[in-house]
């Protein structure tokens, strides 16, 4: 403020005739004034922005909760009820696999037995596992099923067949009674295994892991078809 008040006594001296003389004090206080004014203004247009954000902040909070509460109501069993509803009943019909075989929870593909175009050995079974083969040669009371992709030495990932004239003792069996015979399902040596008493020999397979995923009804339906002459 000194700078100021030299600044205007500067001009003051310079001051043209017939003009009156400048009241050096009298600016001073008025430009001190102005300036507290200044100020004032500043502070208080400070404070409204500082508040006009804090609203927008709140406003934009209360939108987001607003959005996830109703996304929670139409998420909700009222909103898929009103979706259905409105949707109407469907008239597509269900998706169906294109290679006909179906998946289980492991990923592996279930199997798909189908009837059996080859003549094996004194094992004979009218149920064979789509796409596989018996490989050659066949001996006596020994069938081993194949992929043709397969390796020759990697067994367990094929299903043997093979005649016994006594039974295998299995690891956690499960023993079911179906058509006048009674099917064991364990494991042996670590491989799904069932066994199944055939007249007057039983008749033992072991089944593949990991490549291809037997359930209990389908190993049912293959030892059922089987028959030791």
């Amino acid at each position: 403020m000194d700078e100021v008040k030299k600044l205007l006594e500067g001009f003051a001296d310079r001051a043209a005739e017939g003009l009156p003389d400048a009241d050096i004090d009298a600016d001073v206080t008025r430009g001190r004034r102005a300036l507290r004014r200044i100020k004032r203004r500043r502070r208080a247009t400070g404070v409204l922005c500082v508040a006009a954000a804090s609203a927008l902040v709140l406003a934009i909070g209360n939108q987001v909760n607003w959005w996830r509460s109703s996304g929670e109501v139409a998420d909700g069993p009222v909103g898929q009820e009103t979706a259905a509803s409105a949707s109407g009943p469907s008239t597509m019909p269900p998706a169906t696999p294109r290679s006909g075989h179906t998946f289980s929870e492991f990923g592996a593909p279930v199997v798909q037995l189908v009837a059996n175009q080859q003549a094996w050995s004194t094992i004979d079974c009218s149920l064979a596992p789509k796409g596989w083969s018996a490989e050659a040669p066949i001996a006596a009371n020994h069938v081993v099923l194949s992929q043709p992709q397969m390796r020759t030495a990697d067994t367990a990932a094929k299903v043997i067949l093979q005649a016994s004239p006594q039974a295998r003792a299995l690891s956690k069996p499960r023993v079911t009674d179906a058509g006048g015979k009674t099917f064991h399902i364990g494991t042996l040596d670590g491989r799904l295994t069932a066994q199944v008493q055939l007249s007057n020999q039983w008749l033992l397979v072991s089944f593949p892991s990991g490549t291809v995923e037997w359930p209990d009804d389908a190993v049912r339906r293959f030892l059922d078809s089987c028959a030791v002459r």
